[in-house]
């Protein structure tokens, strides 16, 4: 279903000559394909999501890389790109969803130290992934065994 979307988006950037879309959908295809040769399989709904949130993040790491090196140019380009690749993910969770998922993970898992991050990650991690940043997660687990 998500990557006959995305065929079809590419078909609409050809008859629209939008270069840039067509561009970055492009290269998300290209990254799919490599995927799905390296898996020896076809991709599921959640290796396609997968494969768009590393698009995501690379282009968001080179954005942050360029506007430090006060490219505005090409930083403004990386994010448009995000743009276009945002459209394939599902709805993204607030902070303050994946805060209660954070509660809810180190409840569950009965953690109490840094120790025990594993544990939590191991089961926030399938409730979350694709739908939130990783790293907040993250930062807020171990906010949450620190505290």
């Amino acid at each position: 279903m998500l990557m006959q979307q995305i065929t079809d988006a590419m078909k609409q950037a050809m008859r629209d000559k939008n270069k840039e879309k067509l561009s970055v959908i492009r290269m998300l295809r290209a990254a799919l394909k490599d995927k799905e040769i390296a898996l020896g399989k076809t991709l599921s709904e959640a290796d396609v999501i997968a494969v768009a949130g590393k698009q995501i993040k690379q282009r968001k790491d080179a954005a942050k890389q360029y506007a430090e090196a006060d490219r505005d140019d090409l930083a403004e380009k990386e994010l448009a790109e995000i743009e276009y690749l945002a459209v394939y993910l599902p709805e993204q969770m607030s902070e303050s969803e994946i805060a209660d998922a954070v509660q809810q993970a180190v409840a569950a898992s009965g953690a109490e130290s840094m120790k025990d991050m594993g544990k939590v990650m191991g089961i926030l991690r399938p409730q979350i992934d694709g739908r939130a940043d990783m790293g907040v997660a993250s930062a807020l687990v171990k906010a949450a065994l620190q505290g």
